[in-house]
């Protein structure tokens, strides 16, 4: 088979400040030589790590190897704001609402949930790192509002418990009197999700899985049964590959003109001291998602999850090339330095100690990409924006499928079609981010 040559991945601005906020971690090692493997996984996040444990789940006797391109939890998994949510939460719908079978949806995301817990009692991960405490959609306008009232209505249709919260509530929670409601909802995990993917790297080495940092894959292919993916150092060869690279699916060469590659910024002040958390008030740990998906993330964390702070994430720049720069990054941080001084103003003009882009993978229908992609080849990418419960989600029916399982998992994904093309260039670039841009300006205060 001729060798599939591998586009390389163009690093993310900033660093991935939930892995920095937890203080160092030792090195792990290269790919440097010729190895083989039952089963390769490429990618170690939140889809990766998954596929690795459920392999051993299911084949404790396999040899599995884990490559990513960077180090443990400096991709996306240190770049996400942390939300495991359980209910239907489609980014592009005005209220989250799915379009299609969202009870069958919340079950998968609940499975995925369960699957973390339980690896969280497995390997001893701190529980501060997997915080079931739910989160918040918040509302400022009174169009926002609606949505809360129209999405809380979807949601009572499902049989599931939802609980409004008015502008008092919502300052008592937060210090902030920037929103006039919220609406409550108890299924979400609030991850630091840095540490949580760094004590699942841990518990997979612990039972034998072998993990293998700053090794991007450059080139595969497929020879008398087995893949051999070649890195800058070293090769490795396994009859079975899982690629879990989420929108990187298209450097492999799969799905191209098909994958929205979505770039989200988020900054992140400085550990708040006595003075500040005194100005603030509120309580120590919440999550605010936006009631309109094109708004504003806030969260607050403590000191159990890397310190007093308060992450805001905001604007979003789509690039087919995944190319963004300085530029991007600085009017990003403009941007939510004003809209956290809107909503905190007596911590108005803080300096942000961090600022970071991260990566996400949309398709137009709303669709993953988990299936056999050849013989041997495996993928569980694309988590639409949903990257803790989506990628776990993906990274088990992909390692199901590698394995031979059929599941819930594995018959709800591979049953859904191929992700539809996108629109040619430009006008895919240009025109989706004058959507964007407009969308931005419309939900400017939520």
């Amino acid at each position: 088979m001729t060798p599939r040559d591998v586009t390389p991945v163009h690093p993310l601005v900033g660093p991935a400040a939930w892995n920095d906020i937890l203080g160092p971690h030792p090195m792990r090692s290269e790919l440097t030589d010729r190895r083989t493997a039952d089963v390769v996984i490429v990618g170690a996040g939140f889809a990766g790590l998954s596929a690795a444990r459920r392999v051993t789940q299911i084949d404790p006797t396999a040899k599995v190897v884990v490559l990513d391109a960077a180090r443990v939890a400096q991709g996306s998994a240190g770049r996400n704001s942390g939300f495991m949510i359980d209910l239907p939460h489609e980014l592009t719908s005005d209220d989250y609402s799915g379009a299609g079978d969202d009870r069958a949806m919340i079950a998968l995301n609940r499975q995925a949930i369960a699957f973390a817990r339980a690896a969280v009692e497995e390997y001893d991960i701190d529980r501060n790192f997997f915080d079931p405490v739910g989160k918040v959609n918040g509302a400022v306008s009174d169009t926002a509002h609606a949505h809360n009232v129209s999405y809380a209505q979807h949601l009572a249709s499902l049989g599931e418990s939802s609980q409004m919260l008015d502008a008092a509530a919502m300052h008592d929670l937060t210090g902030s009197r920037h929103y006039q409601s919220g609406l409550y909802t108890p299924g979400t995990v609030m991850l630091q999700p840095a540490g949580y993917i760094q004590g699942l790297a841990r518990g997979l080495n612990r039972d034998g899985v072998t993990i293998l940092e700053k090794s991007p894959v450059t080139q595969m292919h497929r020879e008398h049964g087995a893949w051999t993916l070649t890195t800058p150092r070293g090769s490795i060869s396994a009859g079975r590959v899982i690629l879990t690279v989420n929108g990187h699916l298209d450097s492999f060469g799969f799905e191209k003109g098909r994958l929205m590659q979505l770039f989200l910024f988020a900054v992140m002040t400085p550990d708040l001291d006595h003075d500040s958390l005194s100005k603030l008030g509120g309580q120590s740990r919440w999550g605010i998602t936006p009631s309109d998906p094109m708004g504003t993330t806030v969260r607050r964390i403590d000191t159990g999850q890397g310190g007093n702070r308060i992450i805001t994430r905001t604007c979003a720049k789509l690039d087919p090339n995944k190319r963004i720069g300085p530029s991007d990054m600085a009017r990003a941080a403009r941007v939510m330095q004003r809209k956290f001084d809107d909503r905190f103003p007596q911590l108005r003009g803080m300096k942000m100690e961090y600022a970071w882009s991260g990566h996400l993978c949309l398709t137009r229908n709303g669709v993953s990409v988990l299936r056999q992609m050849d013989d041997g080849l495996y993928a569980g990418c694309v988590q639409n924006g949903l990257g803790t419960a989506r990628g776990t989600m993906t990274g088990i029916g992909a390692a199901d499928l590698a394995c031979g399982v059929k599941s819930d998992l594995t018959e709800h994904f591979t049953n859904q079609p191929r992700p539809t093309p996108l629109p040619p260039q430009p006008f895919q670039q240009i025109g989706a981010n004058a959507v964007i841009r407009y969308k931005e300006w419309r939900a400017r205060d939520e």
